[in-house]
Protein backbone atom coordinates (compact mmCIF):
# COMPACT_ATOMS: atom_id res chain seq x y z
CA UNK A 1 0.00 0.00 0.00
CA UNK A 2 2.75 2.30 0.51
CA UNK A 3 4.12 2.24 -3.14
CA UNK A 4 1.05 3.80 -4.74
CA UNK A 5 0.55 6.67 -1.85
CA UNK A 6 4.58 7.25 -2.50
CA UNK A 7 4.22 7.07 -6.43
CA UNK A 8 0.98 9.83 -5.47
CA UNK A 9 2.34 11.85 -3.40
CA UNK A 10 5.87 12.20 -5.14
CA UNK A 11 4.32 13.23 -8.46
CA UNK A 12 2.09 15.14 -6.70
CA UNK A 13 5.40 17.00 -4.81
CA UNK A 14 7.17 17.43 -8.19
CA UNK A 15 3.86 18.77 -10.03
CA UNK A 16 3.47 21.51 -7.18
CA UNK A 17 6.51 22.02 -7.39
CA UNK A 18 6.76 23.53 -10.86
CA UNK A 19 3.74 25.21 -10.31
CA UNK A 20 5.74 27.43 -7.85
CA UNK A 21 8.37 27.63 -10.42
CA UNK A 22 6.12 28.65 -13.57
CA UNK A 23 3.24 30.24 -12.30
CA UNK A 24 2.88 33.68 -12.88
CA UNK A 25 0.73 34.47 -10.14
CA UNK A 26 2.76 35.12 -6.87
CA UNK A 27 -0.48 33.81 -4.58
CA UNK A 28 -0.99 31.04 -6.09
CA UNK A 29 2.53 30.01 -6.55
CA UNK A 30 2.76 30.18 -2.95
CA UNK A 31 -0.14 28.02 -2.04
CA UNK A 32 1.60 25.22 -4.63
CA UNK A 33 4.83 25.86 -2.55
CA UNK A 34 2.74 24.86 0.52
CA UNK A 35 1.31 21.89 -1.01
CA UNK A 36 4.44 20.91 -2.43
CA UNK A 37 5.71 20.99 0.96
CA UNK A 38 2.75 18.81 2.89
CA UNK A 39 3.45 16.07 0.26
CA UNK A 40 6.78 16.24 1.32
CA UNK A 41 5.62 15.88 4.98
CA UNK A 42 3.29 12.52 3.66
CA UNK A 43 6.31 11.72 2.25
CA UNK A 44 8.28 11.74 5.73
CA UNK A 45 5.42 9.80 7.31
CA UNK A 46 5.79 7.02 4.49
CA UNK A 47 9.64 6.81 5.93
CA UNK A 48 8.36 7.05 9.71
CA UNK A 49 9.99 10.16 10.29
CA UNK A 50 7.06 11.81 12.31
CA UNK A 51 8.89 13.97 14.02
CA UNK A 52 10.26 15.46 10.46
CA UNK A 53 6.77 15.65 9.28
CA UNK A 54 5.77 17.39 12.08
CA UNK A 55 8.48 20.12 11.96
CA UNK A 56 8.21 20.55 8.28
CA UNK A 57 4.56 20.82 8.31
CA UNK A 58 4.76 23.24 11.52
CA UNK A 59 7.65 25.61 10.45
CA UNK A 60 7.71 25.27 6.71
CA UNK A 61 4.55 24.95 5.58
CA UNK A 62 2.61 26.77 8.45
CA UNK A 63 4.79 29.38 9.37
CA UNK A 64 7.34 30.31 6.15
CA UNK A 65 4.71 30.28 3.60
CA UNK A 66 2.82 32.60 5.92
CA UNK A 67 5.48 34.58 6.09
CA UNK A 68 5.69 34.63 2.17
CA UNK A 69 2.31 34.97 1.79
CA UNK A 70 2.43 38.04 3.95
CA UNK A 71 5.25 39.88 2.20
CA UNK A 72 3.43 39.25 -1.28
CA UNK A 73 0.48 40.85 0.61
CA UNK A 74 2.67 43.74 1.77
CA UNK A 75 4.62 44.34 -1.38
CA UNK A 76 1.00 44.41 -3.01
CA UNK A 77 2.33 42.87 -6.02
CA UNK A 78 0.87 43.49 -9.60
CA UNK A 79 2.62 40.93 -11.98
CA UNK A 80 3.92 43.79 -14.08
CA UNK A 81 6.66 43.46 -16.94
CA UNK A 82 9.89 41.89 -15.68
CA UNK A 83 13.01 42.60 -17.12
CA UNK A 84 14.18 39.96 -19.67
CA UNK A 85 16.41 37.33 -18.53
CA UNK A 86 20.47 37.67 -20.19
CA UNK A 87 22.22 35.26 -21.96
CA UNK A 88 24.69 35.08 -19.12
CA UNK A 89 22.36 34.62 -16.07
CA UNK A 90 20.72 31.31 -18.48
CA UNK A 91 23.96 29.67 -19.13
CA UNK A 92 24.57 29.99 -15.31
CA UNK A 93 21.62 28.65 -14.60
CA UNK A 94 21.93 25.66 -17.45
CA UNK A 95 25.37 25.35 -15.72
CA UNK A 96 24.25 24.92 -12.04
CA UNK A 97 21.04 22.68 -13.57
CA UNK A 98 23.48 20.46 -15.47
CA UNK A 99 26.18 20.30 -12.35
CA UNK A 100 23.00 19.34 -9.35
CA UNK A 101 22.15 16.65 -12.28
CA UNK A 102 25.62 15.15 -11.92
CA UNK A 103 26.22 15.26 -8.63
CA UNK A 104 22.76 13.08 -7.86
CA UNK A 105 23.48 11.09 -10.29
CA UNK A 106 26.63 10.32 -9.12
CA UNK A 107 25.31 9.90 -5.54
CA UNK A 108 22.63 7.59 -6.68
CA UNK A 109 25.26 5.97 -8.64
CA UNK A 110 27.74 5.37 -5.88
CA UNK A 111 25.27 5.02 -3.00
CA UNK A 112 24.19 1.44 -1.41
CA UNK A 113 21.11 2.17 -0.50
CA UNK A 114 20.00 -1.60 0.48
CA UNK A 115 22.22 -1.44 3.88
CA UNK A 116 21.81 2.34 4.74
CA UNK A 117 18.85 1.78 6.86
CA UNK A 118 19.16 -0.77 9.17
CA UNK A 119 16.39 -2.61 9.65
CA UNK A 120 14.08 -2.38 12.77
CA UNK A 121 13.58 -5.00 15.18
CA UNK A 122 9.83 -6.50 14.58
CA UNK A 123 8.78 -4.92 18.66
CA UNK A 124 11.46 -1.70 18.70
CA UNK A 125 9.67 1.50 20.21
CA UNK A 126 10.07 4.94 19.14
CA UNK A 127 11.77 6.32 21.76
CA UNK A 128 11.05 10.28 22.04
CA UNK A 129 14.26 11.10 23.70
CA UNK A 130 15.86 14.22 21.61
CA UNK A 131 19.32 12.81 20.88
CA UNK A 132 18.16 9.77 19.31
CA UNK A 133 15.90 12.35 16.96
CA UNK A 134 18.90 14.32 16.42
CA UNK A 135 20.88 11.65 15.55
CA UNK A 136 18.67 10.65 13.11
CA UNK A 137 18.36 14.04 11.65
CA UNK A 138 22.14 14.18 11.28
CA UNK A 139 22.83 10.55 9.17
CA UNK A 140 19.38 8.95 8.06
CA UNK A 141 17.82 12.03 7.29
CA UNK A 142 20.08 13.81 6.34
CA UNK A 143 19.67 14.95 2.32
CA UNK A 144 15.86 15.11 2.43
CA UNK A 145 16.52 17.72 4.86
CA UNK A 146 18.92 19.34 3.24
CA UNK A 147 16.86 19.28 -0.14
CA UNK A 148 14.20 20.79 1.77
CA UNK A 149 16.39 23.61 3.24
CA UNK A 150 17.55 24.05 -0.52
CA UNK A 151 13.92 24.54 -1.54
CA UNK A 152 13.48 26.85 0.71
CA UNK A 153 16.32 29.01 0.09
CA UNK A 154 15.60 29.03 -3.70
CA UNK A 155 11.50 29.97 -2.99
CA UNK A 156 13.17 32.95 -0.70
CA UNK A 157 15.16 33.84 -3.47
CA UNK A 158 11.82 33.78 -5.79
CA UNK A 159 10.46 36.10 -3.94
CA UNK A 160 12.42 38.66 -3.95
CA UNK A 161 12.81 38.67 -7.81
CA UNK A 162 9.57 38.73 -7.97
CA UNK A 163 8.94 41.64 -5.83
CA UNK A 164 11.96 43.84 -6.78
CA UNK A 165 10.51 46.20 -9.12
CA UNK A 166 12.13 47.59 -12.14
CA UNK A 167 12.30 51.14 -12.88
CA UNK A 168 13.34 52.82 -16.59
CA UNK A 169 11.61 49.46 -18.77
CA UNK A 170 9.85 51.37 -21.14
CA UNK A 171 13.70 52.12 -22.31
CA UNK A 172 14.59 48.90 -22.88
CA UNK A 173 13.65 47.22 -25.97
Amino acid sequence: MADPLFLFFAALTVLSALAVVFNKNAVAAALCFFISLCSVGVLFVLLDAYLLAFMLVLVYAGAVVALFLFIIMLLDMQGGTRRPFKKASIFASLVAGALLLFGVLTFTSHADFATAVPALAANATFSTDLKVYGAKLFTSYLLPVQVVGFLLLIAMLGVIVLSKRFEGLEDVK
